[in-house]
């Protein structure tokens, strides 16, 4: 059965129960169900089969759901296009995945029909005349590309099909306890597998009920948790919502649980959660895993504060050590995973593909440490990447810009710690020539998202680097 069946089992079993509510007004299961069948036959109308890719440029809409199932369908591909990207960054996506329609909202109109005319596609009305679309999909079919920033500095499309869906609801619903009671809280970007799939597609799969907001809003999530009995969150979220006036006395009765992902979790933000009696629900994943991987559980979560969990229910982990063995108990080792969870491919790209997996295993370039029962501990990062408000960002990015002024003879961008984005990239560069902080960083105008814009330029005379002549990024950080 392909995913949009969750829905149609739903309409089936109590069609009037609220699927999801959000900036548009509230959609039934019936409704949802009859708007995603009306939503397919157009695409087939309009050429859109098996293998076609359809793409979504706007902020968090029931629509993405809407054509996210309509393409399970069909058999096509729904790329979620983040719009945090700079122009040039997602014309590079979009020249990539070349999608049939570019769907957008009100408030992306004209930025989609710049960056691809001929493609783009306000939501089509909910009435239609157009013959109903043939049931092609199937399971095992590519559903989604998801694009992360990669190690290269330009973006990979993450290929998940909807049996990794499948294996991920599954995961998350072992994590969360989830039922067609529960109402679910989505404030992530939909652009993100965190926003689309941690809560909101698992939910679906149980006919459970979502509440979608456009953009996160410190102030109205913290009204909403009085609503709901699940959230997502990231840690900058958690942090602007415990802010907020009233956070030490309200208690969130229907709160049953908050999740959180994407990076290392303070320990003080997991206690002041705790200390309310809500579990924090810690998820171990990456885009790539869909993205469950590893993770703690609503009963286990307040037993083992700071452990990201135990190995997930669809999926196999191994550590490895850098000599190719099996870590042991309690040893460091890199965090592999195998699965139906698991990427199928990067979109075209078959040498990526395959450096990203040892003996069938994705390798996440992430290390922890297993303890005697059986829970991870998160330890440390292979990659360099950055991790800023929960977006990752590679340096490689920003170093090919800066690289390319005139006045700069090297450059290397390192983390460093900020205690309201967790880390912000910091460029270290050697002149050749006269050049000042503000040059540089105006020279990232209009060709990179701002979220990844350096802090601050450092300068120094030259780069630390190692007998092989690389540069050490540990020793670029003791410059900042």
């Amino acid at each position: 059965m392909t995913i949009d069946g969750w829905i149609a089992e739903g309409a089936r079993a109590h069609p009037e129960r609220l699927a999801i509510e959000g900036p548009d007004g509230a959609l039934s299961y019936g409704a949802f169900h009859r708007l995603i069948e009306t939503r397919a036959a157009q695409l087939a109308a309009s050429g859109v089969g098996r293998g076609d890719r359809i793409a979504w440029l706007g902020f968090n809409r029931a629509e993405v759901f809407v054509l996210l199932f309509a393409a399970a369908r069909l058999g096509a591909l729904l790329v979620p296009l983040n719009w945090r990207l700079a122009d040039g960054e997602l014309s590079g996506v979009l020249e990539d995945c070349a999608p049939k329609i570019v769907f957008h909202d009100a408030k992306a109109e004209a930025r989609a029909q710049a960056l691809a005319p001929d493609q783009a596609q306000p939501v089509w009305p909910e009435e239609s005349d157009a013959p109903p679309a043939p049931l092609s999909g199937h399971v095992d079919d590519p559903l989604l590309i998801v694009y992360t920033s990669g190690s290269t500095g330009r973006p990979k499309g993450a290929v998940l099909t909807q049996a990794a869906l499948r294996a991920n609801a599954e995961m998350s619903i072992d994590a969360h306890g989830l039922t067609t009671e529960d109402r679910a809280l989505v404030v992530l970007p939909l652009f993100h597998v965190g926003g689309l799939n941690i809560l909101p597609t698992p939910a679906f799969s149980v006919g459970a009920s979502v509440e979608l907001h456009e953009l996160f809003d410190p102030a109205k999530v913290f009204e909403a948790l009085g609503r709901v009995t699940l959230a997502i969150t990231v840690p900058t979220v958690l942090q602007a919502i415990m802010a907020q006036p009233g956070w030490e006395a309200v208690r969130f009765e229907t709160l049953r649980a908050l999740s959180i992902g994407s990076t290392d979790v303070p320990r003080a933000l997991i206690d002041a959660v705790h200390d309310k009696g809500i579990p924090l629900v810690q998820i171990y994943g990456a885009t790539e895993t869909s993205p469950f991987a590893i993770y703690q559980n609503v009963e286990s979560a307040m037993a083992s504060p700071g452990s990201i969990g135990r190995a997930g229910s669809a999926c196999e982990i191994r550590l490895m050590r850098p000599d190719g063995g099996l870590a042991e108990e309690g040893e460091p080792g890199e965090i592999q995973v195998r699965g139906p969870n698991v990427l199928v491919e990067y979109w075209r790209n078959p040498g990526l593909t395959e450096a990203a997996f040892q003996d069938g295993w994705f390798r996440t370039g992430d290390v922890a440490r297993r303890d005697e029962n059986g829970e991870y501990w998160f330890t440390d990062r292979i990659k360099h990447v950055i991790i800023s408000g929960g977006e990752n960002i590679y340096p490689a990015e920003i170093e090919r810009i800066l690289r390319a002024h005139a006045a700069v003879k090297e450059v290397a961008v390192v983390g460093a710690a900020d205690p309201r984005w967790g880390e912000t990239p910091v460029a270290v560069v050697v002149r050749d020539g006269e050049v000042s902080e503000v040059d540089l960083l105006a020279a990232l105008d209009g060709r990179l998202a701002r979220y990844k814009r350096p802090s601050r330029v450092v300068f120094t005379d030259a780069l630390p680097r190692n007998a092989m002549g690389k540069v050490v990024a540990e020793e670029v950080k003791a410059l900042l």
